[in-house]
Parts: structure tokens; sequence; C-alpha cells
């Protein structure tokens, strides 16, 4: 079923939107390409369609760019991923002050290259008051070690009695993970066909409505988001209730 703009309720968007872009290898492989050239294609399409996202007035995407087990892969490809987001973050660095795109790096940093982290910090602080779509990158991310990262951090305050035992709940705890202060995920579009969540977001998903849709990430499109939209519109969202 093909969905046009018109049937969008824009009175009725999700507020926050995670996802998974999978299938740019695969989408090499079908149009005779190479995997670099699948990976160059996919950040294309994130960057037309964060473009399109924040015209359309969704607050907070939130995208999976690598995880903490893409380190796997060969040397030479994750070498030409760090490569790209080198690329990525010095032209967002360029394009901060004629963009409304506020941009915040969400994983574990510190197997990130120096210079990586560096420029992760100027993005960050260039985009900081920015008003528009607030674009979350999760790099070298997982959701366990996430989850891992801040029972450490609330340990901590444990010791030097920041926190005390009886005051930890949900709402303190959501206060250390990586997305604080951010409204969990009211929808979730995994491309490629596959479906699972691949330890992303693993807490912050807990009531999040799943898409998953055929096509490979380059090929995703904005009439694509629009088909996810209008499905997460049609649902009856009742958070446990019967």
């Amino acid at each position: 079923m093909k969905v046009e703009k018109n049937q969008i309720d824009f009175e009725n968007l999700p507020t926050h939107i995670a996802i998974i872009m999978d299938g740019n290898g695969r989408w090499a492989q079908k149009h005779n390409k190479t995997r670099t050239e699948g990976h160059e294609a996919g950040s294309k399409t994130l960057e037309n369609l964060t473009k399109e996202m924040d015209t359309l007035g969704i607050q907070y995407v939130t995208v999976y760019a690598f995880s903490t087990e893409n380190w796997k892969r060969p040397k030479a490809e994750v070498d030409f991923l760090m490569g790209l987001l080198r690329q990525y973050l010095k032209r967002h660095i360029r394009q901060a002050k004629r963009d409304n795109i506020k941009i915040r790096i969400i994983g574990d940093r510190s197997m990130l290259a120096k210079d990586i982290q560096k420029q992760i910090t100027v993005l960050e602080e260039i985009t900081e008051n920015k008003t528009g779509l607030g674009l979350q990158i999760a790099l070298n991310y997982g959701g366990r070690d996430e989850i891992i990262r801040s029972m450490q951090k609330i340990g901590e305050d444990l010791l030097h009695k920041k926190v005390m035992v009886e005051e930890i709940n949900e709402s303190l705890f959501e206060k250390y993970l990586d997305t604080a202060l951010i409204p969990d995920p009211d929808l979730l579009i995994r491309t490629s066909g596959e479906i699972r969540l691949s330890n992303f977001l693993l807490w912050q998903l807990a009531y999040t409505e799943l898409y998953f849709c055929e096509k490979y990430w380059p090929d995703f499109s904005m009439n694509d988001l629009y088909q996810a939209i209008y499905h997460f519109q049609q649902r009856k969202r009742r958070f446990g209730a019967l």
C-alpha cells in the first residue's frame, strides 16, 4: 500500500523516531558496487532524510550508525567508516551556522580516535542551542553496554553518597542513560527486512511501536517514511492497558 504525504496526520506525528539503518552492504551487492559505496549511499540517505524530517516537524531522531559489534568487521571497512564519519562531522561543523539541527552523539566515545572525539565535541557545542530536529547518532553504541555503563555511574555515585539505594528507580536510572532528557522513541524503523533490535536502545524501546521495511537503507525515501508514520498513526497505543 502506497501512502501519500497528504494521508499523514501532521497533528499526530511521532515525537521521537529511532532508525536502524540496515542494508548498505546488501544494497551495494545488489547494484554491483563495493561495500564502501554502499556506506556512502547510506550516508547521503541519512543527510537527506534528516533535513526533510526537520522540515516535517519531527522533534527527535536517533540513528544506529556504528555498533559496539561493528569493530569485528574487516579493518579496511572499519577504517572507511571512520573516514566517512570524519567527513560527516566536518561537513556538519561547516553547515552548522545555516542549519537548525541539534546533533548529539551517544555511545562509548573512548574507543574512537582522538581527532574524531574532538570533532564530536566541537559539533555538539556548535549545535547545542539549535531549536530544530534533535539528531542523536549512536556511535560505538550497544544497548547492553549502555546499561552497564549507566550502572557503573550509579555505583560511583553510591560510593560517594550522591545517591542513596532507596532513591534508585526507573526515573533516576534514565538520567544515567546516554539518552537522558530525551523522550523514549515512539516509533522504531528498521530497513532491509531484518526483524530484530540488534542491541539498539534496549531500555528505551520498551513501549515503542516497531516498523520493519524490506528496502535497503540507501533506497529508503521520504515516501517510505510517510508510510511508516501512517502505520504508526493507525495503531492504538495502550501502554499495558487491556
